[in-house]
């Protein structure tokens, strides 16, 4: 069970706290929980949150998190949340330096939660949320069989990612409003005088006309992103399996920002947790075991992105451009590290640069207009590589463009592929046609097998996507039997998987 803080630690929150709010951070609440390792993984699998629906990849999560710690390959320091109150958990075999780094990281994070505006329409009470989510979801169980439920989790798991990135779900419109669907067709009467008003002979021209115009519709009107909106609308589902698409969709939606930002907010925390530590909380004692800490936090191994050390040099970069601009050449050719400090501190132009971006930016446009050429000299940034004439990975362009380019596709729609929906009555047969939108990510045919059996259950009709691969246009289909793989212009067909539906 979840532990307060000592005496000690409090007294520390505060001196952080303090701290954050003079520098000029803005935060939730924070509520900070004391717990052990075994509890530590088990919140981390399930995302942070301490309540979350029985399914069993929680449990897998669990196991992997739970190795990775005892064999010391991965160690994880604190979770926070984005909530009003934040709730953060502190790991108890931490040391008094961690936690003071931790604090610190998490004030950063909660002011970014807080203030950023792709973070702006996400739900500040999903604690309870969630919580409600596993109650109705165990009652589910209950009701209709836990394998039942589990497996239509399951099936909803792989599709979502199937959602609009770029459009908050509160502000989307229902499939019906935009067809037209859901009109009455009758004119509001008086029971006595309904036979004058809406005669049976024109109500039923009237539906006849309306089933005419149904069958010109094309359905969706327009190429649609929101997959599981769609579907969660349109497919023969039980009322429970509507309700729980519909929860799992809000969740999905939830991480959307933390996605999209994932960069900029662990380069802020990073940014501060460093500022906080260096210039007001850290004890000559603790010097080298927060180096330790804070050089292992930002280290970067060859051929991966470390959020942390990009953002946080970012920022930097972006601070000491403005202050520099400030005072140009004088700036250029002064050694003194304390004197550039009294001038940033009596105009802060840098600092109240990088608070805006905070503000109003996500990764990609952080990237787009910050990531200069050279900042990526700085920082000996290039492209890596598996070389097949080599047979070995390789460093493959060092061009700051390049880079830059290869960064900004591996951002682009939180790094998955674009996949709309085309067509809800391909060849009029009520069959599903998706559409793969090829912008530098491609669609790994493996997975998208298993996703198609998973939304011909779901639909209950053949499915298809459609996509490029080798400079080919392919459509790969599911008929609840087979796969097959079909090159779009040509009449042979193949099929590539059995395995008919039970």
């Amino acid at each position: 069970m979840p532990e307060t803080l000592t005496g000690e630690l409090v007294k520390i929150q505060e001196e952080i706290k303090r701290a954050a709010i003079e520098y000029g951070l803005d935060f939730f609440e924070v509520v900070f929980e004391m717990i052990d390792y075994d509890e530590m993984n088990m919140i981390a699998a399930y995302e942070g949150f301490p309540t979350r629906y029985p399914h069993w990849r929680f449990g897998m999560e669990y196991e992997k998190l739970s190795k990775t710690h005892t064999y010391g390959l991965q160690r994880i320091y604190e979770l926070v949340i984005n909530n009003d109150p934040s709730y953060a958990d502190l790991l108890s075999s931490n040391t008094l330096t961690d936690h003071k780094l931790v604090m610190a990281h998490v004030y950063a994070h909660s002011d970014f939660f807080k203030n950023n505006a792709f973070f702006a329409h996400t739900n500040r009470k999903m604690l309870d949320q969630m919580a409600a989510h596993a109650e109705r979801i165990k009652a589910y169980m209950d009701r209709f069989g836990v394998e039942k439920v589990e497996s239509f989790i399951e099936w909803c798991l792989s599709i979502d990612n199937l959602i609009d990135y770029y459009t908050p779900p509160d502000r989307r419109k229902r499939m019906e409003e935009e067809s037209g669907r859901g009109r009455h067709l009758r004119f509001r009467a008086k029971e006595y005088m309904e036979s004058f008003i809406n005669p049976p002979s024109i109500v039923k021209k009237m539906e006849k006309v309306k089933e005419e115009a149904e069958k010109r519709i094309k359905i969706p009107l327009h190429p649609e992103r929101d997959v599981m909106l769609f579907l969660m609308e349109h497919a023969p589902l039980a009322d429970w399996q509507r309700s729980v698409m519909g929860m799992l969709r809000e969740e999905a939606y939830y991480f959307v920002p933390q996605m999209m930002t994932k960069i900029m907010n662990e380069g802020w925390a990073t940014y501060w947790h460093s500022k906080i530590m260096t210039e007001r909380v850290l004890e000559e004692t603790e010097v080298v075991d927060y180096a330790e800490r804070h050089s292992g936090t930002v280290a970067t191994l060859p051929g991966m992105v470390n959020p942390y050390k990009i953002g946080l040099e970012l920022y930097r970069y972006v601070e000491e451009r403005w202050d520099k601009g400030r005072f140009g050449k004088e700036w250029e050719e002064c050694d003194d590290f304390e004197k550039k400090a009294s001038w940033d501190r009596k105009l802060n132009l840098g600092r109240s640069k990088i608070f805006e971006i905070r503000k109003v930016y996500n990764d990609i446009t952080f990237i787009d207009e910050f990531l200069t050429e050279e900042f990526a000299e700085q920082q000996k940034l290039f492209v890596f590589g598996y070389d097949p004439s080599s047979h070995r990975f390789v460093i493959l362009d060092r061009d700051p463009r390049v880079v830059k380019q290869r960064l900004l596709t591996a951002l682009t729609n939180c790094g998955q592929p674009y996949i709309y929906l085309e067509d809800a009555n391909y060849q009029n047969r009520s069959e599903l046609y998706l559409v793969h939108r090829h912008f530098g990510i491609d669609l790994r045919i493996d997975y998208a097998m298993e996703t198609l059996r998973n939304l011909f259950r779901i639909w209950t009709r053949p499915v298809h996507i459609e996509t490029n691969a080798l400079g080919k246009r392919i459509l790969l289909s599911y008929d609840g039997k087979e796969h097959k793989q079909e090159v779009l212009g040509e009449t042979q067909s193949e099929a590539i998987g059995g395995g008919e539906e039970e």
